[in-house]
């Protein structure tokens, strides 16, 4: 069998599932058949269909007890099979809208978390994508990257490169400060500047200076070579 496909997640309270109960109960249970029914195209699910065609069989099965049953000097229906009928209604209308809200949920399930991001999180994506393409624009114009400063957050500028900081250049003080490393670790990255001449690429740092393995992520993620 092939699996049910993907619900949609989108739309609201009433789109996803809401109508199902305002008709159920409008209806009085009369129509309980119409929800489940598109509860079971919507997810496909055989189990759904099969409660749809149980719940309009229930109703049917109510409304011909009802009419086959006797009837009083009123024309009300009596005795034991119009109250069966009516037995049934009752419960298709109870029990229909149970049902239905544990199907909504199989069908829809929860309803999606927002997809906006906290604000510090879109901040740190944003500052991320920056610094990406500061990054590209170093690699394939560094003349241009050094006029705009980038890595260089210690000189007057108005680029913003999302806190890059150029290890073949900047102060220790600005390493430490960019990358978050301690004086010592940031001290190293200079000595070992200074004994390689400059660094081709930031990973050269780790084979030149003796950083810790934990920093060496946050000097991938800050550090660029110009």
């Amino acid at each position: 069998m092939a699996a049910a496909p993907v619900p949609p997640t989108q739309g609201n309270w009433f789109t996803r599932g809401g109508w199902w109960f305002l008709l159920h109960v409008a209806s009085f249970g009369i129509l309980a058949a119409v929800p489940y029914t598109h509860a079971a195209v919507v997810s496909r699910r055989i189990g759904h269909g099969v409660l749809a065609a149980a719940v309009l069989v229930a109703t049917l099965l109510g409304f011909a007890f009802l009419g086959a049953g006797a009837k009083d000097a009123a024309g009300q229906p009596e005795g034991f099979v119009a109250g069966l009928g009516g037995a049934l209604m009752v419960l298709v209308l109870l029990g229909g809208l149970v049902g239905l809200v544990v199907v909504r949920q199989q069908v829809y399930g929860p309803r999606p978390a927002s997809s906006v991001p906290h604000p510090a999180v879109a901040r740190a994506l944003a500052a991320r994508t920056r610094r990406d393409e500061a990054r590209r624009l170093a690699a394939t114009d560094p003349l241009l990257a050094r006029e705009l400063r980038i890595g260089r957050p210690d000189l007057p500028r108005e680029y913003d490169d999302g806190g890059l900081v150029d290890l073949n250049s900047a102060p220790a003080p600005v390493v430490a400060a960019v990358c978050g490393l301690e004086p010592a670790h940031a001290a190293g990255i200079l000595a070992a500047r200074h004994a390689a001449g400059r660094f081709v690429a930031v990973d050269d740092v780790f084979s030149w200076a003796d950083l810790p393995v934990e920093v060496w992520d946050r000097v991938r993620d800050h550090g660029v070579v110009l």
